[in-house]
């Protein structure tokens, strides 16, 4: 019983971790990296582009119906995990080195980034820079910056 239990905890704890805000997303919108994989080794300044599909970009305080921003997230736990983790899903991202923002509706970005692996996440966010209900979010992947 301890076992069913504790299963159920962590399906209910992972769904309520990645619940989102208000805003409805299209179940079939994905946000993905593009011309940039999981264990790439590159050289900074870095390029990165971002891909969307099944969605549109809109800057932010834009309401249309299924658009959004989108957001970087460098070097952090992934969305909805860590200390911030809850308040970010339902509240907003913040806007620091950690989590930049693409108000404007930019769809790539060049960073200066120091030797070393990073992590890096894409989220795509609504109107007010909150994940939309079903969060829109890339694979972590890592790079190596030589």
């Amino acid at each position: 019983m301890k076992a069913v239990l504790a299963i159920a905890a962590t399906c209910l704890s992972a769904t309520f971790a990645l619940a989102g805000g208000e805003t409805p997303s299209n179940p079939e919108a994905q946000v993905y990296f593009v011309k940039l994989s999981d264990g790439d080794v590159v050289q900074s300044p870095v390029t990165v582009v971002f891909g969307l599909s099944g969605m549109g970009v809109a800057p932010a305080g834009t309401e249309k119906e299924n658009t959004g921003h989108h957001h970087l997230l460098i070097d952090r736990p992934p969305l909805g995990r860590g200390e911030d983790g809850a308040d970010e899903l339902s509240y907003g991202l913040p806007a620091d080195d950690n989590h930049i923002h693409f108000g404007g509706g930019q769809t790539e970005v060049t960073l200066e980034m120091a030797a070393g692996e990073h992590t890096l996440q894409l989220v795509l966010g609504d109107a007010g820079h909150v994940p939309h209900s079903t969060p829109i979010v890339s694979e972590v992947i890592t790079i190596t910056v030589e």
